[in-house]
């Protein structure tokens, strides 16, 4: 087997020297390196905003959802969105180790795993889409996948369906870092609490707050509002268009006592709302995207306009055990669990 870089660097084709992520092409040739994994994968899960913005260019029409999927990995050897820039990930079995890896990492062959690096770094080849579920971001198919020796997976559980795990670990980044966000006390306002990030931070956010903190959700309509107060994840609800900040500020006010919040986390999947997470936090307050349609140059400049002080984070996907904390997370409710097995389990 030929020898490998550690970070993929030699699946780099265009340009030369960068890393795979910010690649433009990358080889998805699958004869293995000597520090890479072969996966033989059954399912990828688009992350949200990708697969928002692939939709609404196919119109709905899921044959050219196909074609655009196909069309992406074919010119760019990676499921790398060219207009959000995201990806998503996968589960599937281990179909091969390579030799400087055997007996160095708990896997073996035949264990099945969820990847939990981006689609947008790693090499695929998608020999044919079996089936396209738009409602939940999955795509079925028939294809293979490399795991870098630098990145991570989680073995799927047993007490849970594969499905089921693959919508929980797609967004594990999430509730892992609103647990070290979120403080006792502290008022936390969830754009987008009815989507499944939102619902698992709307959780999470509860737990750390405490008795004394404040979570406000926020619902596009009476429908979603309806069925978020039903969880009882938040303790107040909000209806507002988030393209629209100053609305989403006084609704903000109307709820919380006329006053701004300590922290907001931004679960939405469309793009332009980051006014509508920075307006509503108070000076020195923390602003959280963890949207992958987050821009950064409107955060920041949108920020600076308003005269705003706010600590702002990016989305990483990546936090301290995320994935244990995103699973046990929905273990301990079984209100989250029923929502996300109705959902996820098909």
């Amino acid at each position: 087997m030929k020898k490998g870089n550690r970070y993929g660097t030699h699946r780099v084709i265009e340009p030369k020297g960068a890393l795979p992520q910010p690649a433009i092409k990358i080889s998805n040739d699958m004869t293995l390196y000597d520090n890479e994994i072969l996966i033989d994968v059954d399912y990828l899960n688009i992350d949200s905003a990708s697969f928002t913005q692939l939709k609404e260019e196919a119109k709905g029409d899921i044959e050219k959802i196909k074609e655009k999927i196909l069309q992406i990995v074919n010119e760019k050897g990676k499921m790398q969105n060219p207009v959000t820039g995201s990806g998503g990930m996968l589960i599937g079995n281990v179909e091969e180790i390579g030799d400087a890896l055997k007996g160095k990492i708990d896997l073996t062959v035949g264990d099945k795993i969820a990847t939990l690096v981006s689609l947008s770094l790693t090499p695929l080849r998608i020999d044919k889409i079996l089936k396209i579920q738009p409602d939940i971001d999955r795509v079925e198919i028939a294809g293979k996948a490399i795991l870098f020796e630098s990145g991570i997976y989680a073995k799927l559980p047993e007490d849970m369906e594969d499905t089921l795990a693959l919508a929980i670990l797609d967004v594990a980044g999430a509730p892992a870092q609103v647990k070290n966000l979120v403080k006792p006390g502290n008022s936390v306002l969830i754009l987008g609490a009815t989507g499944k990030s939102g619902l698992m931070c709307s959780l999470m956010a509860k737990k750390m707050a405490g008795k004394d903190g404040k979570v406000i959700g926020q619902a596009r309509n009476e429908k979603r509002a309806k069925f978020l107060k039903s969880t009882q994840f938040c303790d107040e609800i909000i209806i507002t268009n988030v393209l629209n900040p100053v609305e989403v500020l006084d609704k903000v006010y109307m709820v919380n006592d006329g006053k701004e919040v300590d922290i907001s986390i931004n679960c939405l999947s469309i793009p332009s709302t980051e006014m509508s997470s920075i307006l509503p936090v108070k000076n020195e307050g923390i602003v959280y995207f963890f949207s992958m349609a987050t821009s950064f140059t409107k955060a920041a400049l949108g920020a600076e306009g308003i005269g705003k002080d706010v600590k702002m984070l990016i989305g990483c996907g990546y936090a301290k055990n995320h994935a244990q904390i995103a699973l046990d997370l929905v273990r301990e409710s079984e209100t989250l669990r029923n929502i996300f097995n109705e959902k996820y389990l098909k």
